[in-house]
């Protein structure tokens, strides 16, 4: 019997390169809300010495924006669940946002599985709400985490440089 070369390690090493060059690397979170699974996954671009947010940010005030890179972000929820005081049914989401220097709407989005451009429109949003970024220590690199849970109920914190965007969740 006549044995070529393997076409294993040609269909291996493309894929390991990509994924060494992200400069965004992919992240999860999860978390249990009373018997609410919570999961969003996303990329964690980094600031690297440049401007976040405002007018010569990476980011422009009044301008719809993933935060995140590459796929848009994402946010699972395994019952119905409240955020920010208002109802989201249980499902997928893509989240999207739209930041100002004292107000940022919050949208999660009907169109989960997409890229992070373009934003897929208002006829596919589930969910806006208005949200009060706050100041907090320096992040290099874009993160969602929960920093307390009590119950049924969470603060969700988006946080990228020095700007913190808090929601409360609370299972339905």
């Amino acid at each position: 019997m006549i044995r070529g070369p393997t076409l294993a390690p040609l269909l291996w090493f493309p894929a390991a390169a990509l994924a060494a060059q992200r400069p965004s690397q992919h992240a999860s979170v999860t978390q249990q809300i009373g018997s609410t699974q919570v999961t969003i996954v996303y990329n964690r671009p980094s600031a690297r010495g440049r401007t976040l947010f405002g007018k010569d940010g990476v980011v422009a005030w009044g301008r719809v924006w993933c935060p995140g890179a590459d796929a848009a972000s994402t946010i699972a929820v395994s019952t119905d669940v409240t955020i920010g005081g208002q109802p989201l049914a249980a499902g997928k989401y893509s989240i999207w946002a739209i930041p100002g220097p004292d107000e940022w709407t919050l949208i999660f989005s009907r169109a989960a599985d997409v890229f992070h451009v373009p934003y897929p429109g208002e006829s596919k949003d589930a969910l806006r709400l208005k949200v009060k970024p706050q100041a907090g220590p320096f992040m290099e690199s874009l993160a969602y985490y929960f920093p307390a849970v009590d119950g049924d109920r969470a603060l969700l914190n988006l946080h990228w440089g020095e700007t913190v965007v808090q929601v409360p969740l609370a299972a339905r």
